[in-house]
C-alpha cells in the first residue's frame, strides 16, 4: 500500500479572523475533544503509530441553528455571448435539446453580454440581409433557405417556439461557425472589433429561448455608442426599449462590459464619473418607458479587481452606487497559454477568488453597505479557454470550488460564462451535448439551496514548515438542501466536497450530523482520459441525455447511518443528510 500523507487544514491569522473567507474551519470544538480523544486516539494500543485509516480520518459537523448567508434563488446563473449572433448559433436557440438543457438549470438569470456587448447595434427590422460567409454555393443557398423556413415554422407556433433541426442543417452551421470563430478570435487577439447588429428578430429568438427555459433575461447595452462630447448616445437603446415594451418582454438591463478596459480595446476611456452619469441616464430612460419603469439595472461589470478596475469601481460606487440593484464584476482564472491539467488543481489558483471577492466587497461596503454583489461573469479561462482542458472534468474543481467560495463570502449570484458558445469554457458543446461542468451545475441546482451553513472540521494535520503556506486540498461546503427538490423534506442538508488529494480521504459525520442516513452523489471522470475526460459518471453510471427532452435519472447511493464517507482521490461529491430536521433549513 502506498504511503499516504495526513490530511492538511492550513490557515493564517486573517483566515481565522473572518468567517467570510472560510473554506474549511479547522477548529476542534469542545464537543469533539472528549469523544475524539477516546474514539480516535493518535497513538494506537501498544504504542504503535496510527494506521492508514486513523491518519486520514476527518470529523465533520455543520452548524444547523442558523445560516451564515442567504443567497438569491438564482445563485447559479448563466451567460450567453453576443458573438452567437455573428457565428449563427442564435438561430439554433430554439433547438428542443438546447432549451431542455437550459431549463434543467432554472430558475436562473441569463445574461446576454460579453466583450462584444459594446459593439451591439439594435435595428428594429424583422429580417436584414443574411450574412454570406465563406463556403460552397450549396452551403450558402440551402443553409440560408433552411433558416428562413425554420423561422416561418416557428412563427406559426403558439407559446414556446421549439424546433428539431435536421442533422445536415446543424452540420452546415458548425462549418459556418468554425470559420466565423477564426474571425472572432482574430478580433479578440488584435483588439479590433466589428459591430454586430441585433435585429428585432434576433431579440425575439433570444427572449423565446430564455422564456421557454424559465430563465430571466438580462440584456447588455452598448456603452461605447458615444456622442462627440463622449456622453452616451441613447438612440439605439431607446428604440430597443420601445420594441421590448411593445412585446411585453420582461427584461433586466446592464450597460457595457469591463469599462476599465475600454482604452485598450478602442483607444477611448470612459472614467468612473462619466460611467456613473451614463447609468443614471439609463435609469431615467427606463423610468420614461412605462413597461420598464421598475426594471432592474445591474452594473458596472468591472473586470478583474486590479488597480484600474478597483479605481473605476470605487468612483462608480461613490457617484452611482444607489442607481444599480446589484454590483457586478467579472473573474477568469487563467489565459489560453495554460496547457497542463495540473494547473487546474493548484490550490493557490483556487484561492485566488477569495482575495478578489474581498477587494470588491470592501469597495462596495464603503459606499453602499449591504448592496448585493454579483459575479457577473465567471469562467475557468478567458480568450475562449483551452481545448481539452477547460472543457474537461479537471475544470470542474475550479467551477464547484468557485460556487462554494462565492456562497460562503456572500456573493448573491454567479453567472457562468458561458452556457453555449464558441471556444472551450461553455457548459454545452456545439453538438448540444452537456460537458462535465454542465453535470456539476445540474447536480448543484438539484441539491443545493440558497441557505449557506458554517462547516466545522477536525482532523490530523501536518505542521507547516517555516516560511511555507500549506493550502488545503480537502474543501467542504454546506447548504440547506434545495426546496425545489421534492425528494427531500425541508430540514435536509447538502454537503459538497472536493478532494484534491492524490489519495482517498475518509470523512466521519459527527455532532448533529451523526446517525443520519446519507444520499451520496459522487461525480467521477468516465473513461480512460482521467481528469481530461469529457464525460462524467454518477455513482458509477455514465451521465447521458436519454433524448432531447429527458435527463438521466440522478440516482443517489444510500449510505447507512453512521457510515464513513470515503472520497476517492481527485473527485467531487455531493452528500444529502436526510431528515436531519435542521432548524436553519426548516423556514
Amino acid at each position: 500500500m502506498p504511503k499516504s500523507s495526513p490530511c492538511v487544514f492550513p490557515w493564517s491569522s486573517l483566515w481565522l479572523a473572518s468567517l467570510a473567507t472560510l473554506v474549511v474551519q479547522s477548529v476542534l470544538s469542545s464537543s469533539y475533544s472528549s469523544s475524539s480523544s477516546s474514539t480516535y486516539p493518535r497513538t494506537a494500543a501498544g504504542g504503535k503509530r496510527p494506521g492508514f485509516m486513523e491518519r486520514t480520518l476527518v470529523l465533520l459537523d455543520v452548524n444547523t441553528r442558523s445560516p451564515i448567508r442567504v443567497l438569491n434563488d438564482n445563485f447559479l446563473s448563466l451567460q450567453l455571448d453576443p458573438s452567437i449572433i455573428k457565428d449563427g448559433w442564435l438561430d439554433f436557440l430554439s433547438s428542443k435539446r438546447l432549451v431542455t438543457l437550459a431549463r434543467g438549470l432554472s430558475p436562473a438569470f441569463l445574461r446576454f453580454g460579453g466583450k462584444r456587448t459594446d459593439f451591439l447595434q439594435f435595428n428594429n427590422q424583422k429580417n436584414l440581409a443574411k450574412f454570406r460567409g465563406p463556403g460552397p454555393d450549396y452551403y450558402l443557398k440551402n443553409y440560408e433557405d433552411d433558416i428562413v423556413r425554420s423561422d416561418i415554422a416557428l412563427d406559426k407556433q403558439k407559446g414556446c417556439k421549439v424546433a428539431n433541426h435536421p442533422d445536415i442543417m446543424l452540420e452546415l452551421q458548425r462549418e459556418k461557425a468554425a470559420t466565423t470563430q477564426l474571425v472572432l478570435l482574430k478580433e479578440q487577439l488584435s483588439n479590433i472589433y466589428s459591430n454586430i447588429t441585433i435585429t428585432a428578430r434576433s431579440l425575439d429568438k433570444l427572449y423565446n429561448f430564455a422564456d421557454c427555459a424559465g430563465l430571466h433575461l438580462i440584456l447588455g447595452l452598448n456603452a461605447l455608442h458615444r456622442n462627440q462630447d463622449n456622453s452616451w448616445n441613447t438612440s439605439s437603446t431607446l428604440s430597443l426599449l420601445k420594441y421590448g415594451a411593445g412585446k411585453k418582454y420582461n427584461i433586466s438591463w446592464e450597460l457595457g462590459n469591463e469599462p476599465n478596459a475600454y482604452r485598450s480595446m478602442v483607444g477611448r476611456a470612459v472614467n468612473s464619473t462619466q460611467l456613473a452619469q451614463d447609468y443614471t441616464k439609463l435609469r431615467t430612460l427606463l423610468q420614461s418607458v412605462r413597461y420598464y419603469h421598475r426594471a432592474h439595472l445591474y452594473g458596472p461589470n468591472a473586470g478583474r479587481p486590479r488597480k484600474n478596475a478597483i479605481l473605476l469601481l470605487d468612483g462608480f460606487m461613490k457617484n452611482a452606487g444607489s442607481v444599480v440593484d446589484a454590483v457586478t464584476w467579472q473573474h477568469y482564472y487563467m489565459d489560453g497559454r495554460v496547457n497542463k491539467v495540473e494547473d487546474f488543481l493548484k490550490t493557490r489558483l483556487l484561492d485566488m477568488l477569495t482575495e478578489q471577492i474581498t477587494k470588491v466587497t470592501k469597495v462596495v461596503n464603503t459606499h453602499t453597505p449591504g448592496k448585493k454583489v454579483w459575479l457577473g461573469g465567471l469562467g475557468p479561462a478567458w480568450a475562449g479557454g483551452i481545448s481539452n482542458l477547460s472543457d474537461t472534468y479537471a475544470a470542474g474543481f475550479l467551477w464547484v470550488n468557485a460556487l462554494g467560495m462565492a456562497a460562503v463570502q456572500g456573493i448573491d449570484v454567479v453567472l457562468r460564462h458561458s452556457f453555449f458558445d464558441y471556444g472551450y469554457t461553455h457548459l454545452v458543446d456545439q453538438n448540444f451535448n452537456p460537458l462535465p461542468d454542465y453535470w456539476f451545475s445540474l447536480v448543484f441546482k438539484r441539491l443545493v439551496g440558497p441557505r449557506v451553513l458554517a462547516v466545522r472540521v477536525a482532523g490530523l494535520q501536518r505542521k507547516p514548515q517555516p516560511g511555507r503556506v500549506i493550502r488545503d486540498k480537502l474543501r467542504i461546503y454546506a447548504h440547506c438542501t434545495s426546496y425545489y427538490n421534492h425528494n427531500y423534506v425541508r430540514g435536509s442538508i447538502t454537503i459538497y466536497i472536493l478532494n484534491l488529494h492524490r489519495s482517498r480521504k475518509k470523512i466521519k459525520l459527527a455532532g448533529t450530523l451523526r446517525n443520519n442516513t446519507v444520499h451520496q452523489y459522487l461525480l467521477q471522470p468516465y473513461g480512460t482520459d482521467g481528469l481530461r475526460a469529457k464525460y462524467v459518471q454518477l455513482n458509477g453510471e455514465k451521465l447521458l441525455m436519454v433524448d432531447n427532452e429527458t435527463f438521466p435519472e440522478l440516482k443517489p447511493k444510500t449510505l447507512r447511518a453512521g457510515r464513513t464517507i470515503a472520497m476517492p482521490p481527485m473527485t467531487i461529491g455531493f452528500y444529502v443528510i436526510k431528515n436531519i430536521n435542521a432548524y436553519a433549513c426548516r423556514r
